[in-house]
């Protein structure tokens, strides 16, 4: 990139080469233009009225691209569901377009920042987003880069769709509160409540709530039956390995495959991800009552969204899997549960 000195009158549609400081008296000191500007036929008389007759301009060479030539280039790299604003001092952003669940390829942002003079920062993957939520930005440092650096990100974002947000959808969801406490009145359901609470967040609702007692004839029983009718299961209660706690061999016995009984999360050590029929069956522990946030509030977004748990991503969840129970919490917000 060369810098040239121009008169303002020639300079309408050149690049500012540095800030043009403006003071006014007892009211104002800061820039009137910021490097980088792209010169307008509005901006000479305000470049007259601080004494500017010439200014340094920027000329960008062929193998090059400004800042917002390279921030336009750089909104290819949204992916599925997502928007961009900008550019804005040569920065693109990234707009959720829909309610959804965040998936970043954190390799793929990762070998984007390896690149010379690009910095591209995103919100942690795996997180319910809303819609109109910021998710991430990309910029260059410089005012000018080689094109061929943009073109390199750009490959690996064709490669690997750094950013991407699955659309929720509506379900109906069954709810199997068990436990012989519950089911023979010994005790109030302190469950359900949650459990729907949590639901409605997804703008889904339960549709279905049965409570049962420790029978596994029962139980089994419920979840074929509910399967019928339901999107989404979901059972409370039995989650631990004590031989009364039977709700781990129904969900067995109810022909569903179980992905995993315990995930490397605190709270929700306990926590059961199977399949029926490619319908998602939860198996919630009793630290939900406890705790504000656990392992269900982690998978919930996949379930949601018809995404697939795998044992992969079970097994990634151990980093970042420790909640440190803040005083005010901001979850989705923070780290919890990412991976």
């Amino acid at each position: 990139m060369k810098k040239r000195k121009v008169k303002v009158e020639d300079a309408v549609g050149e690049i500012l080469s540095h800030d043009v400081t403006q003071i006014i008296q007892g009211e104002f000191k800061g820039p009137l233009f910021k490097k980088g500007h792209i010169i307008k036929e509005e901006d000479i008389e305000k470049f007259l009225s601080i004494g500017k007759e010439y200014i340094w301009i920027l000329e960008t060479e062929r193998n090059e691209y400004h800042e917002d030539e390279a921030a336009e280039e750089f909104k290819k790299l949204a992916g599925s569901n997502i928007s961009s604003k900008g550019p804005s001092e040569g920065k693109v952003v990234f707009i959720a377009e829909e309610d959804g669940l965040l998936l970043v390829d954190r390799k793929a942002v990762g070998e984007i920042n390896r690149i010379n003079d690009i910095v591209f920062t995103t919100r942690v993957s795996d997180r319910p987003v809303k819609k109109g939520e910021e998710i991430a930005g990309i910029r260059i440092v410089p005012l000018s880069i080689k094109k061929k650096s943009v073109k390199k990100a750009l490959k690996i974002g064709r490669k690997k769709s750094p950013l991407k947000i699955i659309k929720f959808r509506k379900k109906r969801v069954g709810l199997i509160i068990t436990g012989n406490e519950v089911a023979k009145g010994r005790i109030k359901d302190k469950f359900g409540d949650i459990i729907k609470r949590k639901i409605k967040e997804y703008n889904s609702e339960v549709i279905n709530t049965v409570i049962v007692p420790d029978n596994k004839e029962l139980i089994r029983d419920n979840i074929i039956e509910l399967s019928n009718k339901s999107d989404f299961l979901i059972l409370t209660g039995g989650m631990s390995v004590d031989p009364d706690d039977v709700t781990t061999n129904a969900i067995e016995e109810s022909g569903a495959k179980i992905i995993s009984h315990g995930t490397p999360i605190l709270p929700g050590n306990m926590f059961l991800i199977a399949y029926l029929n490619n319908i998602p069956v939860f198996g919630v522990p009793g630290a939900a009552i406890y705790y504000n946030i656990t392992a269900l509030d982690v998978f919930l977004p996949f379930a949601f969204s018809d995404t697939k748990i795998t044992k992969e991503i079970i097994a990634d969840k151990g980093y970042g899997g420790y909640c440190t129970h803040c005083k005010v919490c901001i979850f989705p917000y923070c780290a919890f549960g990412t991976r």
